[in-house]
């Protein structure tokens, strides 16, 4: 094969290049890292997966638009407009992906995954301006009626869109579950919406078809109401992310893990997303009386729970505290296990 020829392999993810995971041993002893570090190879999956979400997605925009342009219809119209901007939602997720590659510096410590969340504003910027235009192009076709033609295509060009935006879906949110991305996530369910409203276009021609005309705008018309729908989803979704907010039952997860570890009562535990994995902070009762050996001990284990019940888990720092009677909150002590380093793991 050319070097040419295997660059593009390469690019579409299907060159020879191992993708394996890492090994992770859960002895006591500690843990056994791979060669391949974790956020490398979560990443390089991220990528692999935006790259085909974009080439399906372009290929049925492009398709649907050479539809648009010989039957005049405005839902199609809008369909295909939102399936440009689902396309064009790939390039910040793409670089947003590129730069979580990046080694922490001195100035990005944590390093840079939290740029996913940046890209998920980016979208949900984009989803909102495409739902802005389908909505002006009904509204207007509403008030100016054209005659829509071709209706045997136009119906081909809405099931082409239902499949299109169905295969980005469950590629998308396997993907994305695979690495805990949830911008990945998110956008899968959003194409999955997508793939519905494309549904919507066959009943508009279905309904030019038996003698009403003005189908075909209002079918354009719920498309964007479908499409502002999404975009109040996704806010909430990478907005929650942003401000350091994690899953319901996230907390009872910790809490959980922390029972199966005698000796290990939480009084105080925080958790957060940086890109696509989870750290958490955890500090836990301290027994005066035990020594320092035992004590490790204890953190050592429990951060072993911690590992095994939270699989997007890259960073445990347990500490220990004592209550402080005389203002109810809990202050450091001077034993402290900071587990930052395990962000090898390929959970």
């Amino acid at each position: 094969m050319s070097t040419f020829g295997a660059h593009i392999l390469d690019w579409f993810g299907l060159g020879s290049h191992d993708h394996a995971g890492h090994g992770h041993d859960h002895d006591h002893g500690g843990h056994t890292h791979g060669v391949i570090d974790a956020t490398i190879a979560t990443t390089d999956r991220g990528i692999w997966a935006i790259k085909w979400s974009f080439v399906i997605l372009a290929v049925t925009a492009a398709l649907q638009m050479a539809v648009v342009l010989v039957s005049g219809s405005v839902a199609l119209l809008a369909d295909t407009i939102h399936n440009i901007g689902d396309a064009t939602t790939a390039i910040p997720l793409w670089i947003a992906f590129m730069l979580a590659r990046r080694k922490p510096s001195t100035t990005f410590t944590y390093g840079l995954g939290r740029v996913e969340d940046l890209a998920g504003i980016i979208i949900v910027l984009i989803i909102l301006f495409s739902a802005i235009v389908a909505g002006y192009q009904a509204i207007e076709r509403l008030i100016y009626p054209q005659s829509v033609t071709h209706l045997g295509w136009l119906s081909a060009a809405g099931l082409i869109g239902f499949l299109g935006n169905e295969a980005v879906a469950v590629f998308r949110i396997r993907i994305g579950r695979e690495i805990n991305s949830a911008a990945l996530i998110a956008d899968g369910y959003h194409a999955r919406t997508d793939g519905l409203t494309s549904l919507a276009v066959v009943v508009g021609a279905f309904g030019v078809w038996l003698g009403f005309p003005l189908a075909d705008p209002i079918v354009g018309l719920l498309i964007t109401i479908a499409i502002f729908g999404i975009v109040w989803q996704s806010a909430r979704a990478v907005l929650t992310r942003m401000l350091d907010g994690i899953e319901p039952g996230m907390m009872a997860e910790i809490h959980h893990a922390a029972e199966h570890v005698p000796g290990a009562r939480i009084v105080d535990a925080k958790a957060r997303w940086i890109g696509h994995k989870l750290h958490v902070d955890i500090a836990i009762a301290a027994d005066e009386t035990l020594p320092l050996g035992e004590a490790s001990k204890i953190a050592a284990a429990l951060e072993d729970e911690l590992f095994e019940h939270l699989p997007a888990l890259a960073a445990a720092n347990v500490r220990f505290s004592r209550d402080n009677i005389d203002q109810g909150q809990p202050h450091s002590h001077d034993h402290s296990h900071d587990h930052g380093a395990h962000t090898d793991h390929g959970h």
